[in-house]
């Protein structure tokens, strides 16, 4: 499969808002489904103006959807699909990163 260069833009603009290892945390959270802000303060450990930021970066990015309720703003994954990339991209890191642990360990 071919993708256009415009399409390929679009691509490498959605791996760098993933670029940053808090945002695949908070990815990682939502995989459950829509989450507050404060309860993803709390499972993350972070700061409020972080995640608020980190939140509006993935949600302009089109990664995540945004519900107001009163005065709490909550958080889902726009699109699922995000899941099955990450899975394949984590799962071949890990696997390479197990790789070299045990060559380390037979050195």
């Amino acid at each position: 499969m071919r993708l256009s260069n415009d399409i390929l833009v679009l691509v490498a603009n959605q791996f760098r808002v993933l670029a940053e290892p808090l945002r695949l945390q908070i990815l990682q959270y939502l995989e459950d489904g829509e989450r507050s802000v404060n309860e993803i303060v709390e499972a993350t450990g972070a700061s409020q103006p972080n995640i608020s930021k980190h939140l509006r970066v993935m949600h302009e990015a089109g990664i995540l959807v945004r519900r107001q309720e009163k005065n709490s703003a909550f958080y889902a994954v726009a699109d699922k699909s995000i899941f099955t990339m990450c899975e394949t991209v984590c799962g071949s890191l890990k696997k390479k990163a197990d790789q070299q642990a045990k060559l380390m360990a037979t050195a």
